[in-house]
Formats: structure tokens, C-alpha cells, sequence
């Protein structure tokens, strides 16, 4: 496998592990108000990502200089093109981070309730645009033969973008429902449960019709395997839920987001950014990679930082395993 080849598949898995960890931090974002009755209940909800939510966001990191420095012009045209959308991206995570540690500093109930609302906005608006961003991406968007995005913001709102978008601010609060089920104690946990079918039905029709427009425009024999995982695992997400194995609920929530993921870039591939005007023009793993030079440094530094990030990551799960409930923070208070 050439290098170039292999850091695509890098960062392929780096935006996997995003969307798998991020996305049920979206989900509890957007629960805080679809699930949550009162102030109480919130703080139960956002505590249960309250010591993983910044880790998860390293994956986005990664994933964002693994494209600067493996694939520069593809980085260039995807930050150009995508300026609007992705600066939106960036200025909801500021906030929802701001908004996590700032909540509880004062005790005025107006303060809480707005870094509330922010929360909720913060979670469910990037949760939409990374779809509608990779919808582009594997549809196609107006590049010309200078390796520039030449369409405009409202381009990138196609119906098929659009639709990703749905699927997954939909598939992300879903993750995040079987997420608070298999975290909580008492009525939030059984009421997460039942709200998780309710998203997981609706995100199984929105992400059937997007899945399969996929294959249908760009499809191949390995997007079709990861299409077919994809829904078997999410309907298997769905009956587990019902059975109340929130454990294995989750995993099988969690392997859906990573067999759509992986069906979007094995439809990309070897093109990184296809050019809707001319397939000549399209962004490649050749034409849009740095050196052979780079590119083997780069192998290196990932082959020792990536299992000491990820054994970190993990020891940080393990030590906040517990579920946690409104009781505890009754406790605390006392």
C-alpha cells in the first residue's frame, strides 16, 4: 500500500473515531431539552459526558492536521470552499465548551438557562452541517481544474446534503440516547430508552434513503458491505434497546455510525474531494498528497503517539464507567 493510500485510510478512521465519540456528546447536547424535564435532570445529562467531552474532541484535531499535513490540497480546497459552514462548526464548539464549564459558575437561573439553550444549539447545528459537509464531500462540489472550489455557500445545501445533514443530527441523538440509557439510573434512563426508539425509527428511514442514494450515484461491491453493517447494525441497536441491553445497544448504535463513515469514504475513494464540474479535476490521493518524505515522518509520529492517545482515552472511560443518577447530585449537594 502506498503511503499517500495509507493516510487516507488514517484519516478515514480518525473521522470515524470522531463521529463515534463526538456523536453521542452531540446527542446528550440535544437530549439536555428533548429528554431532560428540569435543571436537574440536565446536569445528569451533560455529567455523563462531563470528563469525556473535551477528549472526544482531539479526534476532530487529529483528523484536521492529519488532512493539512498528509493531504495539503485537499485541506486548502475543503477550508476555502467549506469556509462558512466549517467557521460555524468552529465557533459552536468554542461556545459549547464555554458553555459546559461556565453553567454552574454562578447560581442565577437566568445564566443557567441561557448556557442551556447554548448547549442544545451548539450540539444540534454542528451535528447537521458535518453531514451536509459530507454529503458534499462525497457527492461532489465545483472544483476547477486549479484544485479551487468555485460554487457558492448555498450550493453546498443540495437536497442530497441536506438529507445527510438529517441523518446524522438524527443518528447522533440516537448514540446519545442509548448513551444516557446505558449512564443513568431511574426514570431518565427509562425514559431514554423509550425516546431511543422513537430516534432510532426515524433515523432508520432517513439513513435507508441516504445510504442507498450513495451507492446508487458512487456505490461499489465494499460500500455495499458497509451499507448492508451499517443497517443490519442499527436495527440491531434498536432491538437491544427494547431489550434493555443498553450495553450492547450502544455498541451496536456506535458500529452503524462507523459502517456509514466507512461507506462514505470507500464510495470516495481514490478520489478525496471529486469535482463535480469534470472528473478530471477531481482531488485525488495522488494529485492532492504531500511527499513520500512528509508522508513517512508523519507514519512515525503516528505509530507512537495514536496508542498512547488511545490507552489514555480508554483509561479515562474505564475510571468514569459508573452510572450516575439524580440522587448523586442530592448527595452532593448535601
Amino acid at each position: 500500500m502506498e503511503l499517500h493510500d495509507l493516510w487516507f485510510v488514517l484519516i478515514a478512521v480518525l473521522w470515524t473515531g470522531y463521529f463515534f465519540l463526538e456523536g453521542f456528546d452531540f446527542g446528550i447536547g440535544v437530549l439536555t431539552k428533548l429528554l431532560a424535564r428540569n435543571r436537574t435532570e440536565k446536569r445528569v445529562l451533560i455529567n455523563t459526558i462531563g470528563p469525556v467531552w473535551d477528549g472526544n474532541e482531539v479526534w476532530l484535531l487529529s483528523a484536521g492536521a492529519s488532512t493539512f499535513a498528509a493531504f495539503p490540497e485537499w485541506y486548502a480546497t475543503l477550508f476555502s470552499g467549506f469556509y462558512l459552514p466549517l467557521l460555524l462548526i468552529l465557533v459552536c464548539l468554542i461556545v459549547r465548551g464555554v458553555a459546559f464549564e461556565y453553567r454552574a459558575k454562578r447560581p442565577e437561573e437566568q445564566w443557567q438557562r441561557n448556557w442551556e439553550h447554548a448547549i442544545f444549539w451548539t450540539s444540534l447545528v454542528p451535528a447537521f452541517l458535518w453531514g451536509v459537509a459530507f454529503g458534499n464531500i462525497t457527492r461532489g462540489v465545483k472544483i476547477d481544474r486549479n484544485m479551487e472550489y468555485v460554487g457558492s455557500f448555498w450550493d453546498l445545501l443540495n437536497p442530497y446534503a441536506v438529507l445527510g445533514g438529517l441523518v446524522t443530527l438524527t443518528l447522533f441523538t440516537f448514540h446519545g440516547a442509548v448513551f444516557a440509557a446505558l449512564k443513568t439510573l431511574g426514570d431518565i434512563r427509562e425514559r431514554a430508552r423509550k425516546l431511543a426508539l422513537v430516534l432510532g425509527l426515524v433515523t432508520a428511514v432517513l439513513a435507508l434513503i441516504f445510504l442507498l442514494w450513495t451507492q446508487a450515484d458512487n456505490g461499489n461491491g465494499k460500500s455495499l458491505v458497509a451499507l448492508v453493517v451499517a443497517v443490519v447494525a442499527l436495527v440491531a441497536a434498536i432491538g437491544a434497546n427494547q431489550a434493555g441491553r443498553e450495553g450492547w445497544a450502544f455498541a451496536l448504535s456506535g458500529l452503524t455510525i462507523i459502517a456509514a463513515v466507512a461507506m462514505l469514504f470507500l464510495t470516495l475513494f481514490p478520489n478525496v474531494m471529486p469535482s463535480s464540474l469534470n472528473d478530471e479535476w477531481s482531488l485525488t490521493v495522488t494529485n492532492a498528497s504531500s511527499s513520500p518524505y512528509t508522508l513517512k515522518i508523519m507514519t512515525w509520529c503516528a505509530v507512537i503517539a495514536t496508542p498512547v492517545v488511545m490507552l489514555y482515552q480508554g483509561w479515562t472511560y474505564w475510571v468514569f464507567r459508573k452510572r450516575i443518577g439524580t440522587q448523586h447530585l442530592a448527595e452532593a449537594a448535601h
